[in-house]
This record gives C-alpha cells, structure tokens and sequence, in this order.
C-alpha cells in the first residue's frame, strides 16, 4: 500500500468506522463511512488523492493521536 500521505488503514465493519494513520504519526477515525468507500480507496491507484477527494471533509472524524 504505497503512499506519500497514508501509511496505515483499516476499517471496522462493525461500527462502519475508517481507520487512517498518516505518515506524519498522526490517527483519526472517520465514522458512518460506507464499506464501498474503504474498498474504493483500498483499490486507488492513489490513496492521498482518493482521501482528499471522497472522505476528507465528508464524514465526521475524531483525532486519535499525533
């Protein structure tokens, strides 16, 4: 999963929560996001430009850590 932006995704089926650690250290969970959207951005051919496209700013986060 190469990428400039993103190092580390995951999502939770369970509560439709995306998981997102970037390069920079920082974790935020992006809540109510449809599974299409993760599988979407697992098969991008880049995930920061899919990220900026389709989830930043478009679905409620919560930062973890940075």
């Amino acid at each position: 999963m190469p990428s400039a932006v993103i190092r580390y995704f995951k999502y939770d089926e369970q509560s439709h929560t995306l998981k997102i650690t970037f390069v920079t250290g920082m974790e935020y969970h992006y809540t109510n996001v449809p599974e299409k959207v993760f599988q979407l951005l697992k098969a991008a051919g880049s995930k920061g430009r899919y990220f900026n496209q389709y989830i930043k700013d478009k679905f409620k986060f919560k930062k973890i850590s940075n």
